[in-house]
């Protein structure tokens, strides 16, 4: 298991951080956190003309072709940067849902994804808040009518296209929806992250054969890559949201100085940091080892996806809280970009699973 960089992982993630940081400082995502709609058009198609929303997307469909694993690698980097926008559920999970699931019309909308002119957000959640088919009970019959509602919607107000998952009378059924379909009526949530998140009320929709992504109890062969692709991306973007806050705090400790010397000459403090450090890089490797299971098709797969997104959530919360008793009251203000890596962490840990639902993937795993 080689889990080293290649070269074009490598300038992927540089080019990106030089990006970023021009294009993308805290000073616009904090502006942008407070902005009603917190989505830059000219960020998204700047990022588009880098091909990013087209790294898993097919050369034949307009994209790169990518590996999986170059996608985590630019996902750190959009962690560490604390972007905003939809590119998880539009260029991670949708474009790799539509790529399994096939179809004229989904490999349409694969060519939009790639070129940024598109975008595709995902209407998952109802009331009890579990990423499980068995949670996911919305009646779908298609021909027929759509009625009920989806929350936690990632921002629908900026998509253009929509996947639903249900349930039909054979199962798990999954559609694929544009946002304009009369009926569709998103209405904002409130969200402590600054994520623009809906819910999404189906009004008497009428949906057709043509918008099934898959037949009916065929839905999680197509879903469940698809999110266990977003779950890694979500990790990555934790450990590199988790990577920024351990740079912040060592390099606090070593220029705050109280009672005459650094507080990173204090035990406490350097034991503090080296919690961080032991924290970033096992949910970094767990992160890695899981795409590795996945790209080597090892039928401990899922569990591995899911160690890694349960273990990943926790570390990187610890690392976030534990930034803030290092960096002290300087790290509560807003002026500060600490409050936006631990809101980007708290966000990614409950986006594709909790670690609850992912710890219990992994003991049903090993026979608990």
């Amino acid at each position: 298991m080689d889990l080293a960089f290649s070269p074009a992982q490598t300038l992927l993630q540089q080019s990106a951080r030089t990006f970023l940081l021009q294009r993308c400082p805290p000073e616009r995502v904090q502006e942008l956190a407070l902005d009603p709609r917190g989505f830059a058009t000219d960020l998204w198609k700047e990022i588009a003309a880098l091909g990013w929303p087209g790294l898993l997307i097919a050369p034949e469909h307009g994209g790169s072709g990518a590996s999986l694993a170059d996608a985590l690698a630019l996902m750190e980097e959009l962690g560490r940067a604390c972007f905003p926008g939809p590119f998880v559920p539009s260029a991670v999970v949708a474009a790799t849902a539509l790529g399994l699931g096939g179809g004229r019309r989904a490999h349409g909308l694969l060519a939009g994804l790639a070129t940024g002119s598109r975008i595709c957000t995902l209407a998952l959640l109802e009331g009890p808040g579990r990423l499980a088919p068995e949670a996911m009970t919305l009646p779908i019959a298609a021909p027929g009518r759509l009625t009920g509602r989806k929350l936690f919607v990632p921002d629908a107000h900026a998509a253009t296209d929509l996947i639903v998952v249900g349930h039909a009378s054979a199962g798990p059924a999954v559609l694929l929806l544009p946002m304009g379909r009369p009926g569709i009526i998103a209405r904002p949530l409130d969200s402590m992250t600054g994520d623009k998140l809906f819910e999404l009320s189906f009004a008497d929709v009428e949906i057709g054969p043509d918008d099934l992504l898959a037949q009916p109890g065929r839905a999680w062969a197509v879903l469940g890559p698809a999110l266990r692709a977003g779950a890694l991306a979500r990790c990555a973007e934790m450990a590199g949201a988790a990577q920024r806050v351990l740079e912040l705090c060592v390099e606090h400790a070593r220029v705050r100085v109280q009672g005459g010397r650094p507080i990173g000459s204090h035990q406490a403090i350097q034991h503090a940091c080296a919690d961080l450090y032991r924290d970033v890089e096992s949910a970094r490797w767990l992160t890695w080892e899981a795409e590795w299971a996945l790209a080597s098709g090892r039928p401990d797969a899922d569990a591995t996806v899911a160690a890694a997104k349960a273990h990943g959530a926790e570390a990187a919360l610890r690392v976030a809280r534990r930034g803030h008793q290092i960096m002290g009251a300087i790290g509560y203000s807003e002026e500060h970009p600490l409050h936006l890596l631990h809101k980007r962490i708290l966000a990614a840990s409950q986006d594709m699973g909790d670690a609850a639902l992912h710890l219990e993937t992994l003991a049903r795993a090993i026979g608990l």
